[in-house]
């Protein structure tokens, strides 16, 4: 194991002076003090892309400029300004420490990192985060970047996904960690991770290439290390759009599953590929079609959303029903919003329902 005692002293000050003098990396939230600000962007970048946050930060600022107004907004409106970013366990933690924060403190966002650790959503990176752009105190960020970065300028093969690993990588943070300029430097390691030590790094602009372990040892592409390796779930979702006298039947997700609070057409999940035939029968008996009383219109082509752990299939089954659900025998369909298409538009749906609802022309085998 490559020993990091003996790791370049100067690795703070050369990283700020790349810092001052070559990154041009620009984001909206860079140098804000406000901690409102700061905690709502490090919520929308959790598992985000820069890129893809950026409208989302702007949005949400421009509709919820203070905590107040985020506290006190109906949570249907949240949630569909969050549409699209996905892990929305985020959307609803945001709500609940909204209006803690509104509540409970009097809109005063809290000043410590254990305070701001102690906020539903926020971990040690996060507070880290927060805690020292907004108050300027001394915790370092270990994030993706950070990781990276440290894993090769430092040759550190202990997987990051590890407790020894996160201990391991969190120390040497801590070490290097500029205490009279924490924001600045924290900025300063994340945005080097994600512009020059990316995943495919630019090496030939890297200021630590000289002492950098992985460049020396050809190790770029086996740091870091992770040790679990991923399983993905697949999981089929076959989805019933019901129509009748010019109105479509969803109903909200709830539970403890992906998508919670989110909105739905009526659905039925099989554990593989299912048939037409088996699907309308199981419709019929898990009360979600009145039986022979409905029309088959159009059935989708296979959809597909690659979630994190999970493969999400199926196909969208338009039917026509030729009366109204019978609501008071049926305990499903009671459970059902009847809306004009024109108003699906102001509810939250998944990113899978999406595809289908806006697309132009959804593909139909039939």
């Amino acid at each position: 194991m490559p020993d990091t005692s003996k790791k370049p002293q100067n690795f703070p000050r050369i990283l700020q002076k790349w810092n001052r003098e070559k990154n041009t990396r620009q984001m909206p939230w860079k140098g804000e003090k406000d901690p409102y600000k700061i905690w709502l962007s490090e919520i929308i970048l959790q598992q985000t892309r820069v890129e893809q946050g950026l409208n989302y930060y702007n949005n949400f600022i421009k509709t919820f400029p203070d905590v107040h107004r985020l506290a006190k907004a109906p949570e249907e409106k949240v949630f569909k300004l969050w549409e699209g970013l996905g892990y929305y366990t985020r959307c609803r933690n945001l709500i609940a420490s909204a209006k803690y924060i509104s509540k409970e403190l009097k809109g005063k966002f809290p000043g410590s990192y254990e305070e701001i650790k102690a906020l539903k959503g926020v971990g040690p990176y996060t507070a880290a985060a927060i805690s020292s752009f907004a108050f300027n105190l001394p915790h370092a960020v270990v994030d993706g970047n950070v990781f990276r970065v440290l894993a090769r300028v430092f040759g550190i093969n202990t997987p990051i996904d590890s407790t020894e690993g996160r201990k391991k990588f969190t120390e040497l943070a801590d070490k290097l960690l500029d205490k009279k300029q924490p924001g600045l430097y924290n900025q300063a390691i994340m945005d080097f991770g994600a512009v020059i030590c990316k995943p495919a790094p630019v090496c030939s602009q890297c200021m630590f290439k000289t002492t950098c372990y992985a460049f020396l040892n050809n190790k770029i592409n086996e740091l870091p290390v992770k040790e679990k390796k991923l399983t993905i779930k697949k999981r089929w979702f076959y989805y019933f759009v019901l129509e009748h006298e010019g109105k479509m039947a969803i109903h909200q997700r709830t539970g403890k599953d992906i998508w919670q609070q989110l909105y739905e057409f009526p659905m039925i999940e099989m554990d593989k590929e299912q048939d037409l035939n088996t699907l309308l029968l199981q419709a019929e008996n898990k009360g979600l079609l009145p039986k022979k009383n409905y029309d088959l219109v159009s059935v989708s082509s296979p959809y597909k959303q690659q979630l994190s752990h999970q493969l999400i299939a199926g196909q969208f089954i338009k039917i026509n029903l030729k009366k109204n659900p019978d609501v008071k025998n049926n305990p499903v369909a009671a459970a059902w919003l009847w809306l004009a298409k024109n108003k699906l538009s102001k509810y939250a749906f998944p990113k899978f329902i999406n595809l289908y609802l806006f697309a132009p022309k959804p593909p139909v085998l039939f």
